[in-house]
């Protein structure tokens, strides 16, 4: 839990964070399950995308790029202060970053709100600087929007999940939902390590509470 007798689960301000480098990670720029796809931008005309922190990236991409509708996906670090980490330094809870999946998506054939309630029953949001027996800043709930809409709709949809979690006995959302500022990509072998380790670490469990229909549909008046 601690780093050379530090709380990792302690957040940091960007005047303790590592400083981090100037160039980025060098990756591929296809999908390893579909490598007709691009994990890189610029992304097909019509792809929208979005970031989801669910604790450890592994398993959390798995369950996003078998829905029908996501274009592709890629792990990486957001909501932190370090550019262009390495993975050592965002498990020393000295970045500010979680680990987080990119997920690029078409609005036709899968919207905003499935990813929504994908994210909410794929994990426990309730945990804070935790999810399971992974413990530290970088495994905490995060939903980082990249538009008004996708804002609106996440902060919706917490707010409905929270009422659900509730009516089960559960614990209160956790959740941090703040603008991306950056999504910085993980290294090459983090890159859909289910698909290349198929029997690898996963770590990921729900509360087995049900979102409500609709979560994100039913937005606040003017909105």
């Amino acid at each position: 839990m601690a780093l050379f007798g530090r709380d990792k689960t302690k957040t940091v301000t960007a005047t303790e964070a590592l400083p981090g480098r100037d160039e980025p990670m060098r990756i591929p720029s296809a999908h390893a399950v579909h490598p007709d796809r691009r994990i890189l931008p610029p992304f097909p005309e019509g792809v929208h995308t979005a970031v989801f922190g669910m604790g450890c990236f592994w398993g959390a991409e798995r369950i996003f790029w078998r829905l029908d509708g996501v274009y592709s996906t890629a792990v990486g670090y957001a909501g932190g202060y370090t550019p262009n980490p390495s993975y050592e330094e965002v498990c020393s809870g000295l970045t500010g970053h979680t680990e987080a999946v990119l997920v690029a998506y078409r609005p036709g054939s899968i919207d905003y709100t499935e990813l929504l309630r994908t994210f909410w029953e794929s994990h426990d949001p309730t945990q804070g600087m935790r999810q399971g027996n992974d413990i530290g800043t970088q495994y905490r709930s995060a939903i980082y929007y990249a538009s008004e809409e996708q804002r609106v709709a996440a902060e919706h949809s917490a707010a409905r999940y929270g009422e659900a979690l509730r009516a089960a006995g559960k614990g209160e959302i956790s959740t941090e939902i703040a603008p991306l500022t950056q999504f910085y990509y993980a290294e090459e072998y983090h890159q859909q390590y289910l698909h290349k380790v198929p029997n690898g670490y996963c770590g990921i469990g729900g509360t087995g509470v049900s979102c409500p229909v609709g979560i994100a549909v039913d937005a606040p008046d003017g909105l």
